[in-house]
């Protein structure tokens, strides 16, 4: 976080001087003693977040892969005048234990073309799909496994 933030710092004043440098280093780290003391912010959690970072960019790439596929199936049923859509509303449950691992859940199915999150409580979930087929193994999608991966 200290680095973001002081590169931050650089970024925004456009220009690199010694002067900018050692203003930037003391506010970053009068902001790092505000987030620790007042946000619950430490390094070790910094350390953890880390940690997840390569975890989290496979889980974004897989979440691009299956939003590209699921475009070019949503374009095929739009351009095929043979294939209609038949809407659907089906609930299942995550087994996810962490709150956040099921709004990232459920925010990726929303994100995914053809499927949108209704409703999401605890690991419960109510999904639109556009047919029957976008719907059918949510609880075992790559999205589901790749978060149980999560701390």
């Amino acid at each position: 976080m200290s680095i973001l933030l002081f590169l931050l710092w650089l970024l925004l004043n456009g220009r690199l001087t010694l002067e900018i440098v050692v203003i930037g280093a003391g506010v970053t780290a009068l902001l790092i003693a505000f987030m620790s003391r007042f946000m619950g912010w430490s390094p070790r959690r910094e350390r953890d977040i880390l940690r997840c970072l390569p975890l989290f960019l496979l889980y974004l790439l897989n979440l691009l892969w299956e939003t590209v596929k699921a475009a070019a199936t949503v374009l095929l049923v739009a351009l095929t005048p043979s294939m209609h859509p038949e809407p659907v509303l089906v609930e299942f449950h995550s087994g996810l234990p962490r709150e956040y691992q099921n709004v990232i859940l459920a925010n990726s199915i929303t994100l995914t073309p053809g499927t949108i999150t209704v409703f999401q409580e605890g690991d419960h979930f109510l999904v639109h799909a556009l047919r029957r087929e976008y719907a059918e193994g949510l609880n075992r999608s790559s999205f589901v496994l790749l978060l149980r991966k999560f701390p």
